[in-house]
């Protein structure tokens, strides 16, 4: 489903987003993307929606070489892939329903299929009630949710979050990452990259670890501190305390 080989990263000004990367990710999976900031986790992504095209090496999505990918050909694959923002990128003037509808109008969909997908995912993301509330009338969790709609209702095959709860509060962030999860069982690959290690280490999904570009780990249920499950007993309690005060093993969810 998303291939990369030998791919490598250099913005103009001297900067070596990512080096050297080998990946692979199968259709159907759930992956989480870590690392400190500046480690090349949004210059991957970015990658796979062909906002950037790497410097070397090659990036394949959904068999497409997205880096021979001819301009006049992006907005096609942005049909099958998906993205969802951290600070959401609602257009304020327009309801959740405008927001949703409008990632279908500008691929020129036809009205009566806009008039049938928007209260599909509308439904999926519980924000049917709320489809004629502005964004400034909303939560952050709703927001997102909105946001997610607006990502799905092209029916992509691929969803890519880039720290999708960091603006969000424990609750809201259990709200969207139990959307996530059921989103991904219902067949769509989904990939985020997240500074949240309580949901990393809570969910026990594939954990790919990025460090000054390069992947250093990549483990299939892994945690978000260190590979092999050794992230140190002070800073696992930590996140134990952390979890505890915001209540977040209340969702199933969120249960070993």
């Amino acid at each position: 489903m998303i291939s990369l080989r030998g791919v490598s990263l250099v913005y103009p000004n001297g900067t070596r987003a990512l080096d050297a990367i080998d990946l692979e990710i199968a259709k159907g999976s759930f992956v989480f993307l870590v690392g400190h900031s500046g480690t090349g986790k949004s210059s991957l992504l970015r990658l796979l929606y062909r906002e950037q095209v790497p410097t070397r090496g090659e990036v394949t999505v959904d068999a497409t070489r997205v880096d021979k990918l001819r301009r006049s050909k992006v907005a096609l694959l942005r049909r099958n892939v998906g993205v969802v923002f951290q600070d959401f990128k609602l257009l304020g003037d327009k309801t959740v329903w405008e927001n949703v509808a409008f990632a279908l109008q500008v691929t020129g969909a036809r009205t009566k299929d806009v008039m049938r997908q928007v209260p599909r995912v509308l439904d999926l993301v519980g924000l049917a009630h709320k489809s004629r509330m502005f964004p400034s009338e909303l939560s952050g969790g709703e927001q997102q949710r909105t946001a997610i709609a607006r990502a799905l209702v092209n029916n992509p095959k691929i969803l890519l979050c880039d720290e999708p709860t960091g603006n969000l509060d424990p609750s809201n962030t259990n709200e969207v990452m139990d959307l996530l999860h059921r989103i991904n069982l219902k067949g769509t690959t989904v990939l985020i990259a997240t500074h949240n290690a309580i949901v990393v280490d809570r969910m026990r999904r594939r954990v790919i670890r990025l460090e000054n570009g390069k992947i250093v780990a990549d483990e299939e249920r892994g945690y978000y501190l260190a590979a092999g499950g050794d992230r140190g007993t002070a800073a696992a309690e930590e996140l134990e305390l952390v979890r505890s005060r915001n209540g977040l093993g209340t969702n199933p969810l969120f249960s070993e």
